[in-house]
């Protein structure tokens, strides 16, 4: 009994650091679907932003990392403007994606990019990338 406990306890205290990260409160959120219905990557997610905020709710936050909906997510904030309870599906993947970065696991490999690609591309997009998927 006591293993189950200090696990809830490490749920609830990452739960608690997604939502300082974030500036969000995971129970605002009542599954209205509005975000994942206005969200313009949503069909490549392995996890749509409606199921993955009650993922959380649920504390399925390792089931959550797993997936790759936090490295899709491209920010534009349609979630957070369609929802009536101004929650931020967005902010709540930049907070994952904070997390996991700062534990070392990088998304992407620096060397895997294709020179071609980096060569070509602008440097703000270069330096975006690198923020938001190498720790």
């Amino acid at each position: 009994m006591m293993h189950k406990l200090a696990k809830d306890d490490i749920q609830s205290d990452i739960l608690g650091q997604i939502e300082r990260v974030s500036g969000e409160e995971l129970n605002k959120c009542y599954q209205c679907g509005n975000c994942t219905g206005s969200c313009p990557v949503s069909f490549a997610m392995e996890i749509p932003p409606t199921k993955t905020i009650r993922m959380l709710q649920l504390g399925r936050v390792d089931d959550v990392l797993k997936a790759n909906s936090m490295w899709l997510c491209v920010s534009c904030l349609q979630c957070y403007s369609r929802c009536p309870k101004a929650v931020s599906a967005a902010n709540l993947f930049e907070a994952l994606r904070q997390l996991s970065l700062r534990k070392g696991e990088s998304h992407e490999e620096i060397k895997d990019l294709p020179f071609p690609f980096l060569k070509g591309a602008p440097q703000q997009a270069i330096v975006s990338g690198f923020r938001k998927f190498v720790s």
